[in-house]
């Protein structure tokens, strides 16, 4: 059987929602981001207070999304935010375009050899970096909390009222149980694998070791999920499903006036980036004056 997240009920704001609401709000702020590019802060931090709010309303606690956050973390700040910072990639070419002081530079080399060179870290590469991250991180805010807050009987009926096919539909409902599927098979074989005598803590050589190690659990994990797969192939099969229109068990979703008010919010905010954009050319990545006396 496939698992879930870690969902329970909760009478929130958030979970009164119909599902398609917060899936397409979630569109509206990315592509707000990402289809008229926006690089300026004074829209970008409005963004990030708004899902932000959303997010604090929907009161999960910290102990069930500590790992994700963790994960997180380490992909924004430590991927793309050094991406930003060292090579202003990622962007608008007047990041590296713009004429910006340095206020250090990073000697880089290659293992083993005489090859070097200084990465000039300017201001502009610093300021670019606070905004691709805190873009990254208004995404995170709100897709994190869908999981954990939205029923799982739910994920298949929703795509679908959205006009998606069964196939689509059913697809993005195997593809968000996927991962804690694949987390509790992980955890299963850990444990049968301690239970063994096989030592994964307290190693000596730090990191790698512990990488080395775990190289035995890799091959049961993926044979468990390669058979968890065909069984529900052969499940799907033997309902002859994608041979004609199918039906959903939990079909009665209705939009509420609440919905169609983060509905709005969502547009409203898609449409007004657009037109900023577009329009009144506002958007386009700057470095702001308070940010440039920090360091000149």
């Amino acid at each position: 059987m496939l698992v879930t997240w870690k969902y329970r009920p909760r009478n929130t704001f958030i979970q009164r929602l119909d599902p398609r609401t917060r899936l397409i709000f979630m569109l509206c702020i990315i592509f707000a981001f990402t289809i008229p590019e926006i690089w300026d802060y004074r829209i970008i931090l409005p963004l990030f207070a708004l899902s932000l709010t959303l997010y604090l309303m929907a009161r999960i606690e910290w102990k069930d999304v500590r790992r994700a956050w963790i994960y997180i973390f380490i992909l924004v700040f430590f991927i793309v935010g050094l991406n930003g910072l060292l090579s202003g990639r990622g962007g608008p070419s007047s990041v590296t375009n713009l004429p910006s002081p340095v206020v250090f530079e990073v000697p880089i080399k290659i293992p083993f050899t005489e090859i070097g060179w200084d990465v000039p870290v300017t201001v502009s590469k610093i300021w670019f970096a606070l905004n691709q991250m805190t873009r990254m991180i208004t995404m995170a805010i709100l897709a994190i909390p869908i999981p954990y807050t939205m029923d799982p009987n739910i994920y298949g009926t929703a795509f679908k009222r959205m006009g998606a096919s069964d196939k689509v539909s059913f697809t993005m409902d195997l593809a968000f149980r996927f991962l804690p599927t694949f987390a509790r098979d992980f955890t299963i074989t850990m444990d049968a694998q301690r239970a063994r005598g096989y030592e994964m803590e307290k190693l000596k050589g730090g990191i790698p070791t512990r990488i080395r190690k775990l190289a035995p659990l890799i091959i049961p994990v993926v044979m468990q999920s390669t058979v968890t797969g065909e069984e529900v192939i052969d499940a799907m099969d033997l309902r002859a499903f994608g041979t004609r229109q199918r039906t959903w068990v939990k079909d009665n979703l209705k939009y509420a006036p609440r919905d169609y008010l983060i509905l709005g919010i969502g547009v409203a905010a898609f449409v007004s980036c657009c037109v900023l954009k577009w329009v009144f050319g506002i958007g386009e990545y700057f470095v702001p004056d308070f940010f440039m006396s920090l360091f000149v």
